[in-house]
């Protein structure tokens, strides 16, 4: 055998050994192709109904917000027509209050002033001086 045929058996040799690597570099990834779609596929299955349950929460979530959205719109409302009331009796009944309250606290202040008035004095002390003052002004 000449070195050329030797060259050319060894250069052979290193193909099948290569190609040999290359077959089972290929069903290694096979291998690991089936089980990561086997793994896909129960993922798929696990999160198709959570996501199918997320959407439905989320739908009512919405619609128990736009609920909320009505109740505070009449709750403003309410508050609106209690304010403009509140504000509506305050003029309507502040002014005459007021009124009250001066006239009882002169008709208070006339009527002390009549009990402050000073006594007459009588005949029956003799002694005629000056009318005695009770605890008054």
């Amino acid at each position: 055998m000449t070195a050329g045929d030797t060259f050319v058996l060894v250069a052979a040799f290193a193909c099948t050994v290569c190609v040999l690597g290359l077959v089972l570099s290929v069903a290694a990834l096979r291998r690991q192709v089936r089980e990561l779609r086997q793994i896909g596929d129960e993922l798929r299955r696990q999160t198709v109904p959570l996501v199918a349950e997320a959407h439905r929460v989320v739908d009512q979530a919405a619609s128990e917000l736009d609920r909320v959205g009505a109740v505070l719109e009449s709750t403003e409302s309410v508050h609106a027509t209690v304010d403009s009331a509140s504000r509506l009796a305050y003029r309507a009944f502040a002014n005459p209050v007021v009124k009250v309250l001066a006239v009882r606290a002169g008709a208070a202040g006339g009527v002390r002033r009549l009990r402050a008035r000073p006594e007459r004095p009588s005949t029956r002390d003799g002694a005629g001086g000056a009318p005695r003052r009770s605890g008054g002004r």
